[in-house]
């Protein structure tokens, strides 16, 4: 990457595949950017580039580089290995990491203590929603983990609870997971089951906020 192609990702702005860093922090943080960007579609981390575009640069770009990488091998679960360029503007460093769309979906945050377990309650997955890295909800970490290319096949069964929830979608165009739970009056663990496997048949859209996921019909569907 050079001069020019990192100006005009300064010139877009931060958004869903772009983040600007001021400095290279703690990897714990790199590591949940990494994670985001890895389980959506792939972006741009600019390190030494303030929240408004301006360039500070980066203080020492073999050291910060060394712990980019350190986040991404000891943090990320899977591994994450960035492609990273160092790039000059005007005598200060801009350290530019570029995240591939994962096909090992989910990646996890692996904390301390956290060992080599996918299971554990303090281990977290992260996605990126619009300019912000956020945590991924149960069912958005379902739904990552359908879409590797080595997930099973996809079954769908549209019964009653499936029907009450088209017709409650046509009439009122949203639900969450609870509102549905309450609609039909079945575990919250059956209500993700049924969402996740309508989602991924491509029948039902969930839509990522920062507090809460909600869901709306992909397309007209009868029911």
């Amino acid at each position: 990457m050079d001069y020019k192609e990192v100006n005009r990702l300064i010139e877009q702005g931060e958004g869903f595949e772009i983040e600007f860093k001021r400095k290279v922090s703690t990897p714990e943080k790199i590591a949940r950017a990494l994670i985001a960007f890895a389980n959506t579609r792939g972006g741009n981390i600019l390190f030494g580039v303030d929240d408004n575009g301006s360039i500070v640069g980066v203080e020492s770009e073999k050291s910060e580089v060394e712990l980019i990488r350190h986040a991404g091998l000891m943090f990320c679960l899977p591994e994450i290995e960035p492609f990273i360029d160092i790039v000059a503007f005007d005598g200060k460093d801009v350290i530019v990491a570029h995240v591939e769309e994962s096909e090992q979906k989910p990646h996890y945050f692996r904390g301390s203590g956290n060992g080599d377990s996918e299971d554990r309650e303090d281990t977290k997955v992260f996605i990126r929603v619009n300019d912000k890295t956020v945590l991924a909800s149960k069912e958005v970490v379902k739904i990552l983990r359908d879409e590797r290319p080595d997930a099973p096949p996809m079954r769908i069964e549209i019964g009653e609870n499936e029907k009450r929830l088209f017709r409650y979608l046509d009439a009122n165009e949203r639900i969450t997971a609870k509102e549905f739970s309450d609609l039909v009056n079945i575990s919250k663990q059956r209500v993700s089951r049924i969402l996740v496997s309508l989602v991924r048949a491509g029948v039902v859209r969930i839509h990522t906020l920062e507090r809460e996921d909600y869901y709306t019909l992909a397309h007209d569907v009868e029911g």
